[in-house]
């Protein structure tokens, strides 16, 4: 699902206009990635947790060339899933899969 469609689906469901949705959705992942860059972590009870890890220095191989890399260290934004998302995945999952059905956006 892109971010148009995620628009579309929450300004349908909210009976906000689709430019309101998209300044909702812009303040939301601007908050998200100000939060970040500040290294603090973004609790979305029910949802999940974004955080920062701090990634060591390492040498790495280029699989084509054969050529030794060196990766420096640096920072990469992590998500984590709650309990209750795993959950309804899981719940849903398997029949949404074997049936070819998506899962609802409503629930």
């Amino acid at each position: 699902m892109t971010k148009a469609e995620i628009v579309d689906v929450i300004a349908e469901g909210t009976g906000l206009t689709k430019l309101e949705t998209q300044a909702v959705i812009d303040g939301f992942l601007a908050t998200v990635r100000y939060a970040l860059q500040k290294k603090e972590r973004v609790d979305l009870r029910g949802f999940g947790n974004f955080y920062v890890v701090k990634r060591a220095a390492r040498t790495t191989i280029n699989p084509v060339s054969r050529e030794t890399i060196k990766i420096p260290e640096h920072f990469a934004p992590v998500f984590r899933p709650s309990k209750e998302l795993k959950k309804y995945i899981n719940d849903y999952a398997a029949k949404s899969f074997s049936e070819e059905e998506p899962i609802s956006h409503q629930e």
